[in-house]
Order: structure tokens, then sequence, then C-alpha cells
């Protein structure tokens, strides 16, 4: 069993970046609030601290230049849509018109991507905040110019605070990708557990990595972005060190199926899993020490443990000679050892990146790392082009702006003083792009509005006096920035708390007015649910774009890695991206399997296919990483011809089965008959080729990498099928 998320656990909550962010937050939002208090008066703070909190949306852990350009767009869009919204207050048709507007015209932003989801949300949450407050027109603009103060108060802070705090938050980011490769390692660990499934296994392997790729992503956006500074160099050598062992990591995948099957009842097993979780413990001591900014000593000793192994191996030998144990067995266990201490020295040198910088060109090589970080562009004609009826991202903005209609006729015509922009708040919340983030937003957020609105009323009954309630609320604050992306019930709570107490400060209300807000909180997400299936964009309709990237992008990787086996390259540049690249894609694939698992069982597709698919592509990846290892391992008496002839001909076999799996979805119901991945050895090898230590190794290695080949074929065809059913 894996354990709770590192962040959730006390001994490193407080040392990670989302402690650091909610504090941040927190700390900017109540003493700018407290800071206009002491000038102006209680309305007037709420409205800048409002202004602020908007902006906080988008102060997540980014390069300080791309945190200005986000949050800046924050403050400029969200001031605009406060202006607008309060003009047209005073006229009700006009008001609701301009919320449609609106509503549709945000959610259609985040066709930009994830970072622009906040920002949609900020837009939303100030139009619902807005659209109550009946002013004047001269009223308006003083509203929205108290809120731009603030939103550019909170910036101008944040900025402040997040150049200060700049290398801390790169030690922060780092380390947490460092946990995530901790629980990876874990996983691993359990695939020698004769207690654990090892269909499971796989599948938690690939849904962790692709937790641990969009991880090691935003560290690399922190670290190889604009200059390094000097303080820098240690993180730097770190991250590095840390990508090395998680190719090694990745490499010592080997036949877990055949060890269990021959080798169950033998020790060996049991020792591999020991040595490969005390691995992992190793590696989350030097994430601990990252976060606490302190050099990282090892201090595990494996000498008893692979003295142990090896006396096992020594004993299956025997068992071998003796007829007891198949010699295929013993060939994997003295692989899956020699990759063991490889993986062993490669944790001594993360902790030895720790302790002190190298000099910079070793730390960064000359190279071109835009490849790399994400490239974001926000050009006009990306919104445009999305306009249209095939576009899911223009489905769920009607879908947003008719489900806000709704929420603002069934307010209008409730028998008690109903709150629209409470069911509007709650739609916005609620209301996701897909149906799986929609179900799980309103299970969340009606259990956290419900705990929110008993300890607000709770809160409220006891306690009156503004300065405590604003400690209440800078707590509140700083919990939901911290839980929102770690148990997001908590932040739902905390955000319940938090705004019930800043309109309380605002408009001092009774106690039935919150239970009048919790009613409303239910009516919003019925309607949220309602429209979750109108105009629908289900995940199965994406998988066939989807699986043409993972195909095409494992193509070139494997054309990319045969260039590098075959020192074609001076370096594993080229190789690194396409690596990159095709995990990224079998990170889309997988994402939107998991949200389809979530969605009505009607509308899920091909899930075991998929899944097989998805796990039989991550296994291409291993395989390719374990040859690397193998031809480095085994460098003495290399026989070069034979051996590159021998990964010409896999790479080209695996190269022509993934063309004929991407065949099926080019023209559809046109199959072709098995060819390529079947391939097995095809005459003797040259002479001398056999006697070379890695020979039997390379050719079994190269057995797999086709048979996985030839299972993506089978659960294309399969996935195609079920999908071209579904069309008919």
């Amino acid at each position: 069993m894996l354990p709770m998320h590192y962040a959730l656990d006390l001994r490193t909550f407080i040392f990670s970046h989302y402690f650091y962010t909610g504090l941040r937050i927190a700390t900017g939002v109540i003493g700018l609030t407290c800071l206009v208090l002491f000038y102006a008066d209680l309305p007037t703070a709420m409205t800048v601290c409002i202004g602020a909190l908007c902006t906080s949306l988008m102060d997540m852990p980014s390069p300080l230049w791309h945190k200005f350009n986000e949050m800046l767009a924050s403050v400029l869009l969200c001031s605009a849509v406060a202006l607008m919204v309060s003009l047209c207050a005073p006229v009700p048709w006009l008001l609701d018109l301009t919320l449609i507007l609106v509503s549709f015209f945000a959610s259609m932003m985040i066709v930009y991507g994830k970072k622009t989801m906040p920002l949609q949300f900020a837009a939303l949450f100030i139009m619902t905040l807005s659209m109550e407050n009946t002013l004047t027109t001269r009223q308006a603009f003083a509203h929205s110019g108290y809120f731009l103060a603030g939103g550019l108060g909170y910036l101008a802070y944040s900025m402040v605070v997040s150049w200060f705090l700049r290398s801390r938050i790169k030690q922060q980011v780092l380390a947490e990708s460092l946990f995530e490769l901790t629980r990876y390692i874990d996983i691993k660990a359990d695939c020698y557990d004769m207690r654990s499934d090892l269909a499971e296994q796989f599948n938690m392997l690939v849904r962790q990595q692709i937790v641990l790729a969009d991880k090691q992503q935003a560290s690399r956006e922190l670290l190889l972005r604009g200059h390094q500074l000097g303080q820098d160099a240690v993180l730097l050598q770190v991250h590095f060190k840390m990508l090395d062992l998680y190719e090694l990591v990745l490499a010592t995948h080997t036949d877990y199926a055949a060890l269990r099957r021959y080798l169950a009842d033998a020790e060996i097993l049991n020792l591999f899993h020991a040595i490969v979780a005390k691995a992992a413990r190793d590696v989350e001591t030097v994430a601990y020490a990252v976060t606490r900014k302190r050099a990282s000593v090892e201090e595990v000793d494996y000498g008893l443990d692979l003295g142990i192994i090896d006396a096992a191996i020594g004993q299956l030998e025997r068992d071998c000679a003796a007829g007891k144990v198949p010699q295929e067995a013993l060939t994997v266990v003295r692989a899956s050892r020699n990759k063991m201490v490889e993986v062993v020295a490669a944790i001594a040198e993360l902790h030895l990146a720790t302790q002190a910088p190298a000099a910079p060109m070793a730390i960064l090589p000359a190279t071109d790392w835009r490849p790399f970080l994400s490239q974001q562009r926000y050009a006009l004609g990306v919104l445009f082009s999305s306009m249209n009826w095939e576009s899911p991202v223009f489905r769920f903005s009607l879908r947003v702006a008719m489900a806000i209609l709704l929420g603002l006729l069934v307010a209008d015509s409730l028998p008690y003083a109903a709150h629209g922009y409470w069911i509007v708040l709650t739609i916005v919340i609620i209301l996701k792009p897909s149906f799986s983030m929609t179900k799980q937003r309103r299970s969340d957020r009606l259990t956290g509005t419900v705990i929110g609105c008993v300890l607000t009323s709770a809160l409220l009954h006891f306690v009156h006096a503004p300065a405590i309630l604003l400690a209440f609320l800078f707590l509140a604050t700083a919990a939901v920035p911290a839980f929102l992306y770690l148990k997001y019930r908590y932040a739902a709570t905390a955000a319940t708390v938090q705004i019930l107490l800043q309109i309380n400060l605002l408009v001092p209300s009774t106690a039935h007015v919150i239970s009048e807000r919790l009613a409303d909180t239910f009516i919003g997400a019925l309607i949220a649910t309602v429209f979750s299936f109108v105009l629908p964009s289900w995940e199965y309709r994406a998988l066939p774009q989807l699986i043409r990237n993972v195909l095409t992008d494992n193509q070139r990787y494997i054309e990319a890695a045969r260039d590098l086996l075959l020192k074609r390259n001076g370096d594993d540049f080229v190789y690194r991206i396409c690596r990159k690249r095709l995990l990224d894609s079998l990170a889309g694939l997988s994402s939107a399997l998991v949200r389809m698992l979530d969605e009505p069982p009607s509308k899920q597709r091909a899930a075991e296919d998929i899944n097989l698919f998805v796990v039989q592509n991550y296994l291409v990846v291993s395989h390719v990483a374990s040859l690397r290892f193998l031809l480095r391992r085994h460098a003495q008496n290399f026989p070069g011809d034979a051996v590159s002839a021998e990964l010409q001909q896999a790479s080209a076999d695996v190269v022509q089965a993934l063309a004929q799996a991407r065949s099926v979805w080019d023209k559809p119901g046109h199959h072709k008959a098995d060819g390529g991945a079947n391939a097995a050895d095809k005459g003797e090898p040259a002479p001398g080729a056999s006697a070379w230590s890695g020979w039997h190794l390379l050719k079994r290695r190269i057995n797999l990498l086709h048979e996985d080949a030839r299972q993506i074929i089978v659960h294309s065809k399969s996935i195609a099928q079920a999908l071209q059913t579904v069309d008919e």
C-alpha cells in the first residue's frame, strides 16, 4: 500500500510549496485588507480584498516573468469584468445578457490550456460577486477602481515576495519531483511482492508516471528558464541526477511474470522487494533534505542486502545446474541484481549532488533547452478557430452559459430571498470541461459547503469582533490554495468559510442567510449536474487522435533510440526530446481513460484495451532504456557489427509494427495481416557474437520488445473496432 501524499504529512507539509503558497496568499490578501481598513471603511477594504483574492488565484509556482504576465492578465481582465457587470446591474435584462456573454467568453479561454483555468474561474468569480451590486455609474467606477487597486497591490506584493523566495520555491518544486519519484519506486518494489496483483501494479506505474512527468516538467520550467543564479547550481545538478536516476529506474523493468512463475516460493523475491523499498526511502531522504535546504548525506548501506542477494543467486545457480530452476529465471534474476547495483550508485550520486555545486558547464551544458519547456501561444486566432460545433471547449462554454442562465431564472422564481450570485457561483465552481471533473467537484463541493456553512454559522454565533473574524478569514484564505491541488474537499470547506466571512464582513447578515445559501448550493449543484449531460464531450470521441499521437511519437522515439544506440548522434538530446513527447502523449491518453471511467457506463469504450495499450507502449520505453544500460554494462568485447545489425533490424520491425497499428486509425476497417512485430531470431549471429556477455540478454530484450509491439497492434485494432461499432 502506497503512503499518503507527501504534502499531507505534517512533517513535510510545512516545508512544501503548498503551505508556502497558502501562507503567502493569505498574508498578502488579509494584510492588504487590514492596511486599507486602517484608512477606509470596511466595504472599501473588502472590495480591495476581493481584488487581491481574484489576483491570487493566478499566484502559482512559476517563472517570475510568467507569473507577472499571468497575474497582470488576471488584474486587467477581472477589473474589466467587474466594471462591466457593475455598470449593467441596474438594468436586469442587460445584466443577464452580460453575465451570459462573460460566462461564455471566459470559459472559451481554457482553449489555451490548463494554466488559463484559474483565470477563467477568477473572471467568473468576480462576475458573480458583482452581479448584485446596484450602483450608480460613479459608484461602479469607484468599485472597479478599488478592485483594480487590490489586484495591483497584491501583484506588487507577490512579485516582491516571490523574488526573494525564488530559490526556495525552486527547492520545493524540485523536492516534490523527488517525492513522486519515491512513490514510483515504491510501486516498482511491490512488483516483486507476490501478494500484489501484477496487472494492477502496471496500471499504478503508468498512473504514477503521469504524475511524475508533470512534476518533473514543473521543475524544468522553474530551473531552466531565464538566467541561472549561482545559488541554483546545486538544484540544477540535483535535477539532472534525478532524471538520470529516473531513466535507470525505468530500465529496471523486467519479466516480473517469469520471476513469479518460477520463483514464487524463493526468498530472492522478498530480497528484491526489500532492497527496492529501501532505495525508495533513500531517495525520500534526499527529498527531505532538499525541502529543508540541506545537503543530503548517504546513510543507507546496501552492502549487506547485496551480499544476501548474491548468496541467494548462488543458491539459484546450483538449483539451475540441478535442473530445479530454469535458466531463464536465473538470467532475469542476474539482470535485476545488476540493475539494482546501478540504481544504488545513481542514488549515491544524487546524494552527492546536494552537497556542493559542480562547474557551471558540467551542470548546464550549452544546449537550447526550449524543446523541453512548455511553449504557450495566446493568439486570438486560436480562440476563434475553436468556435465550432466540434470543439469541446466551445461546447463547454455553451454549457456554462446556459447553466448560468437557468440559475438566474431559478433564483428569480424561488419563494425565499434567493441569492442568485451564490447559485451562479456554485455552478461556476462545479461545472468543469469534463464530466469526470464535474462529478468529482460536485461531491467535494457539496461536502465542503455543508461543513463550511456549519463552521461559519457556529463562528458567527460566538464571534462578532471584525478583528477576530479577519483572523479566521486569514486561516481560511491560507487553507484554500494550500489544499486546492491536494485535497479539494478541504479547499472547498475553507473556501465556503472564506466567502461567507467576506460577505458577512461586507454586509453583516443573520444566521438564517447561511441556511439559505446552503439551499442555493444544492440548487446550483443540481443545475451543474443536469448541464454536465448537455452538449457533452465524452472522452471516447477524443480517443482516435490521442492514440494516433501515441503511435506517431512512439515511432519517432524508436528511431531516435536507434540513432542513439548506434552512436549516430553525438549526445542523447534528440532521444530525450522524443522520449518526453512520447511520455506526454501517453499521459494524455491515460488521463482521458481515467476521466472516461468516471463517465456513465454507456459512454465507456474499450477501457481494458486502452489500458493495456498504454501499458504496452510504456513497456516499450522501459525496454529501450534497458537496452541503453545493457550496452553500457557489457562494453567489454563488444561485437559492434553484430549488435548494430540486431538493433537496426529490431528498430525497423518495431517501427513497422507501430505504423501498422497507426494505419488502423488512418483507414478504419482495413486491417492488414500481422507482420514485422513477430520477428525473432533471423539466422545465426556473427562468429563470436554469441560469446559476448550481453548477447543473450540483448536477444531476450529485443524479443520482449517485439512481443509488446505485437500487442500494441492487437489492442489498437480492438479499440478501433469498439469505436467503429459505436459510430455505426
